[in-house]
Order: C-alpha cells, then structure tokens, then sequence
C-alpha cells in the first residue's frame, strides 16, 4: 500500500509568533476580576462546587454528605439510573456475564432489561456493527492521523454523509444513530490505529480483523487489535469492567455538558458526538490516562527500590515540588473535580486490578501503584491548600490495566470513548426530549469601552 500523502501545515512562522505575543499581552484578564464580580470560573465556585445547570435521570455522582445543614465529605458514591455501580458491577462478577451492552441499554432506556430485552437489544446492536461500504479504505486508510480521537471525530463526521436521515433530530432517528455509533466505535478506533500503525509507524503487519456478533464489546476489542485474536478469559472480563465504569458520570462532565450544549442548538447527532469526542480529546479530561503511565513510567526510572516507601515518598516529594517528571506539579491520577474521600470506580477498579497483576506476573508494579495511591494524598495535602480531600480517581488505574493489557496508549482514550459514546447517546436523548431552550449561559464584559479612531490616527 502507498502512504497517503500529508501535506504540513505545522510551520509557526515568525509573524504568527509576533501575533501570539501581541494575543498574550492584550487579550489577558485580570484574575482578580473573577472574584470582584462574583463570577464562577469553570461553572464552579471557589469550593469546588458545581453550578448548577440543569436536571437529569441518567446518573448522580455523590461526594457529600449533609448533617444539620452543613456538608461533610464522604467515600463517593456513583450511581446509573438509581444504581449504584457497585452493585451492578458485582452482579455482573456473580452472574460471571458482560455487563457492557447491559449497561448501555440502562442508560439509554432507564431500566435494566430482563433476558429477552437483552437479546433482542444485542441483536439490535449486531445488526449495527458494520461500516458502509469502502468506508475503511476510502475514510480511515487515505488519512491516517498520528491522534486515534481526531481520526475518530473525522470518521463520526464523515458518516454523516452515509445517513440519508442525518438532521432528523426526531427520538427514534437519533435512538438509531446513537446505537449505530455505540456499535461501531470500536472498529472505527481499532482501524484508526491500525492504519496508524501500518502507514506512520512502519508496522510490518497489516491486518483487519472484522467483529463477531458473538463476542461482547470488550472481547471484540482485543479480537481485532490482536493479530492472532487471542485473549484470556481474565482479560475480556477487566475491559468490560474499564468500559462500565467509563460509561457515564453524570450530565457536568465536560464532554457530556458539550453534549448537552451542542445538542441544545438542535444541530444533528454527528456535529453533538464529534464536539463530545473533542472534549474528551483534552489532557485534563479523557487523556488522563496517558499522563499517569508516562508518570509511572517516570518514577520507575528514578526511583530503585519500588518497595522503599521512603524512596518512593521522596520522589513524590520532587513530583509535587515541580522539580521531578513533567514539573507541573501534579500527581496524575490523584484528585477529582468531584469526589475526595474516594472515588468508586476506583475502588471497584483495584480489587480487579490486583488480580490481573497476579496474572500476569506484574506483582512489583501494583505494589509500586498501592504505594503511590497511599502516599500522595498525604504529600499533596502536606503541601497544598485544599477546599477538599484528594484520592486515586479512576484513571489511575485504567492506564495501568491498559498497558497490563498491552494496548497501544495511542487508543487509551479512544477507549474511553468506545465506553462513554454510551452516556453521551442517553444525555442528547435527554436533552431533546425536554430540553426546548438552547444552552447560552452569561458572560460579563470587562473590556472598557473606546472611541473608534481613523486607521491614520491609531
């Protein structure tokens, strides 16, 4: 195959860089301002707290206790459609089943499906996990992109073009376009990174594995990323896992709340999902993952004996003092816009996580991740002012799953999508059905006003 050709558009030339100056300086305000107006930056004020922007059914996320009217920190709790998510993940573990499409079907429909709901809804969704014709080699092949999320975003946009129903915005229209994507997200990811691999990394192999209507999601998913199609049990059972709890987390996350902003104006499901999946895209939100695995990776360079927790602690100490890894100051992985005590899907993730470490021989590393998890809290806290707690949110251990499962790290926030394309579908569902008004928050002007001046006198 002949690689595709790409033309660069990536020079900063010095012009621009005098402009960027120029965008710097005057396009800057003032901090201090936030606070005189009483303004809430980031829809959040100075506790943390979100503001509130509209109701919802489909999840209620609950870090905070309140006695005799004063709120009090407490472990979190998560819960889908009234679940807790701890108990449908432990119910799934008992019946010894895929809990992912069951998920799906909860939070698109708001209630659990009994078996012949369930069967039907696979059937449904089956019938959904094929791509238009030529759409691989014509869509995905020609353009490979170094970013496994804008060939995603570009590939949801370009089906537009395939749906002869695209700006239907009618429930049972964007009911089949979220389930079409939902179905095809995974192939739309993989083929992503196999183009990538094969046209941009040299890869020697090339292969296109197409799913199977008996597999799950997640077996799927290590299906046709592996050229021999094998997979442990364990394995399969720790995705599916990675993909429940990755599913939905409330309507104020911020792909979700662009999902509710986008859908809003009434524009079609591919511009709500692309938008989303550009959210999503961004370090401090989807790509978390990645920056905790770097991290790791980081420490276990610098640090010798993973069993020193003093070793460890000191390192912890240069991490936080900006002096170690990226110098941002932050330990990846620990702390939540949401939740202090404890973030669930963490807690459901580290018994799991254990396991699969046992498996496969990576005992070391988990001690090494315990130690980090128990340590840093402490260290931030030591040297922070907080409104609030902080603890191991759960992208501290998706990454470390994700390279236990030797996934490429280009697709570990594709995967994120492959799982929350499911939250998103029920939030734009929710919004048309009793939206009516577009989202158009406030913004308060503090540019002082001027007196136009002819160019000859500027």
């Amino acid at each position: 195959m002949s690689q595709p050709v790409k033309r660069d558009y990536s020079e900063i030339t010095p012009e621009i860089i005098r402009l960027a100056d120029q965008c710097q300086a005057d396009c800057k305000i003032d901090p201090q301002l936030y606070l005189e107006h009483k303004v809430n930056r980031g829809l959040r004020d100075l506790e943390g707290h979100g503001v509130l922007t509209g109701l919802t059914e489909i999840s209620e996320i609950i870090s905070k206790k309140v006695i005799d009217g004063k709120e009090y920190p407490c472990p979190g709790e998560l819960y889908y459609r009234g679940y807790n998510i701890e108990d449908l993940v432990n119910g799934f573990v008992r019946d010894k089943r895929f809990g992912f499409e069951e998920t799906v079907y909860l939070l698109l429909f708001g209630n659990l499906p009994d078996k012949r709901q369930l069967q039907e809804f696979l059937t449904v969704l089956n019938s959904y996990r094929s791509l238009p014709n030529s759409f691989v080699r014509d869509v995905i092949m020609k353009a490979p992109s170094d970013n496994m999320m804008n060939s995603l975003a570009r590939s949801v946009l370009t089906l537009y073009s395939y749906d002869r129903r695209a700006d239907d915005t009618s429930i049972p229209n964007v009911l089949r376009q979220c389930i079409q994507l939902i179905a095809t997200f995974p192939q739309l990811s993989v083929y992503s990174y196999t183009a990538y691999n094969y046209y941009l990394k040299n890869a020697e192999s090339f292969f296109i594995h197409e799913p199977k209507a008996e597999l799950s999601t997640a077996e799927n998913l290590l299906h046709m990323l592996r050229i021999d199609s094998k997979y442990t049990p364990l394995e399969a059972r720790i995705l599916d896992l990675a993909l429940i709890l990755h599913a939905e987390h409330g309507g104020g996350n911020n792909s979700t709340f662009t999902t509710h902003v986008v859908s809003s104006s009434g524009t079609d499901t591919y511009s709500a999902v692309s938008a989303a999946l550009g959210s999503l895209k961004g370090p401090k939100h989807g790509g978390a993952n990645i920056k905790v695995s770097a991290m790791f990776e980081d420490i276990k360079a610098n640090v010798k004996d993973w069993d020193d927790r003093e070793e460890i602690a000191a390192y912890l100490q240069k991490i936080v003092q900006r002096e170690a890894f990226d110098r941002t100051g932050l330990v990846y992985g620990i702390g939540h816009a949401v939740y202090s005590e404890s973030d669930p899907r963490a807690d459901l993730f580290r018994k799991f996580v254990k396991e699969l470490s046992e498996e496969k021989g990576l005992d070391k590393e988990y001690r090494l991740y315990s130690a980090v998890e128990e340590l840093a809290p402490k260290i931030i806290a030591e040297r922070r002012k907080m409104y609030k707690g902080v603890s191991a949110n759960v992208d501290f251990y998706s990454g470390f799953v994700y390279d236990m499962l030797e996934l490429p790290r280009e697709l570990f926030t594709p995967l994120f999508a492959v799982a929350r394309i499911a939250g998103w579908s029920a939030h734009r569902i929710e919004e048309l059905n009793n939206g009516g008004k577009i989202i158009r928050p406030a913004y308060m002007a503090v540019q002082p006003r001027r007196s136009y001046q002819p160019l000859d006198q500027r």
